[in-house]
């Protein structure tokens, strides 16, 4: 919430009535530093005394435009419907919840929404006007826009925001009509920076499971999967904290999406070749989302968990430069294979194929656009992974999460900091990279 500064007042008297006894230089003052910055005389406000020293005479404030006057009213009156149902989500009262809204869709939507937050163990929600509300041009009827801030789990975390649009109908206590979707402007590794839409417990029936690290969720449908689930998010977890930049997150929120709900989660906007992907929300967190069926795959979901894990310990919030799409990735993909030897790395074949190929030997335009295989993606990943390894087999991990925080956390250029931060400039680094990701791909 944005602080308001006090304004200073008039000196209260002996009596405890307010005496506005001002000194007739600081008339003066006002009037000739106003006169000064050539500002119109309609809108000098001063405090003059009469000659006889008579009682001050003070011009009139401007009335209140009686629009913004009524919008103001009627904000506040949302408001406190806003905190008596953060009350009533908090302390697991549904009938509560529910009853800002009037019968109908509104409701039906909050009951969906209050059953998914506390399936993940809400803690923290609070809620606040954005702005002031406009009339929609119905009688009586107003939108307005609403910030929520919210944490899982963890009471004691720096909140995720989003922001929704609401139409209520006004009265003493107003009733909610009308709760839309966040705005959908998504964040995915990879991608600009901006607020992600339709989160999974906007739009989804939700049952989850806690573990010391993670929460993980998912629909009814696949509630079985959620023990296997579990014990693989905790392992992974252990494997992520090692690559925390900025400290390790309070809980890893990993959700596995059937075929429906990775078509809508987050936009649903994902390339064919992906089967999971880490997303920003704010607050220093970020959300891992798992493909239809990816829980399949065996030992290679572990990786995957590692990797997109090891995104939400070492990746801002926001917006990061494409150039620094092999640090990033290569970071994840290091985690992934978890120790094991580069000739044990499963994407080793297409990186070779890569490296031979079309490849130009330059690291910041490796980051996969257009329409481009998968086969590609995979070498253009290893490329990445070998790239981090070479730093990691000179520099050791910390010197490399060190280069991790100024080039994707600062937004500073390798060619800036590779001296500061590893003792060595960055051609010489670049080039002795290359050398070896040719030489490991063999």
């Amino acid at each position: 919430m944005t602080g308001v500064a006090a304004a200073a007042g008039p000196v209260a008297a002996p009596d405890g009535r307010p005496r506005r006894r001002w000194p007739l230089w600081a008339a003066l003052v006002v009037v000739v530093l106003v006169l000064a910055c050539g500002l119109p005389a309609a809108l000098l406000v001063s405090v003059l005394r009469d000659t006889d020293g008579g009682t001050p005479v003070t011009a009139a404030a401007p009335t209140e435009n009686p629009t913004t006057l009524a919008a103001q009213q009627v904000a506040e009156r949302i408001s406190v419907q806003l905190n008596r149902q953060s009350a009533a989500l908090l302390g697991g009262d549904r009938a509560g919840f529910l009853a800002i809204a009037e019968a109908g869709s509104a409701r039906t939507e909050l009951r969906r929404r209050y059953d998914s937050l506390r399936a993940l163990r809400v803690k923290r929600w609070e809620a606040s006007a954005s702005g002031l509300p406009t009339e929609t041009g119905q009688a009586g009827e107003w939108r307005l826009r609403v910030q929520f801030n919210y944490c899982f789990v963890v009471a004691k975390c720096q909140t995720s925001p989003m922001v929704v649009d609401t139409r209520w109908r006004d009265g003493a206590e107003p009733r909610l009509l009308e709760i839309e979707r966040s705005k959908s402007s998504p964040y995915v590794i990879g991608a600009p920076s901006g607020q992600p839409g339709d989160l999974p417990w906007e739009v989804s029936e939700l049952t989850a499971a806690v573990g010391k690290r993670t929460i993980v969720a998912t629909t009814p449908a696949y509630r079985n999967r959620l023990p296997y689930l579990l014990a693989r998010a905790e392992a992974a977890a252990k494997v992520a904290d090692l690559y925390a930049v900025a400290g390790t997150p309070d809980r890893y929120r990993i959700f596995y999406a059937g075929k429906k709900e990775w078509e809508t989660w987050y936009g649903g906007e994902q390339p064919e070749w992906g089967i999971g992907y880490a997303i920003s929300v704010g607050g220093g967190h970020h959300e891992v989302v798992l493909g239809p069926d990816s829980l399949e795959y065996g030992p290679f979901m572990d990786q995957v968990l590692r990797h997109e894990l090891a995104h939400a310990a070492s990746m801002p919030d926001g917006y990061w430069e494409d150039w620094a799409w092999w640090l990033v990735e290569g970071v994840a993909e290091h985690a992934a294979v978890d120790g094991q030897p580069v000739a044990r790395y499963m994407g080793l074949t297409e990186t070779r194929q890569t490296v031979r190929g079309n490849w130009d030997g330059e690291l910041d335009d490796l980051m996969p656009t257009g329409d481009i295989s998968g086969e590609e993606v995979t070498g253009r990943y290893g490329i990445a992974y070998l790239a981090v390894r070479y730093f990691v087999d000179r520099f050791g991990e910390e010197q490399l999460l060190a280069f991790v925080k100024a080039v994707v956390h600062d937004l500073r250029p390798p060619a800036q900091i590779a001296e500061e931060v590893l003792g060595e400039p960055w051609s010489d680094l670049h080039d002795e990279c290359v050398a070896y990701i040719r030489r490991a791909a063999g």
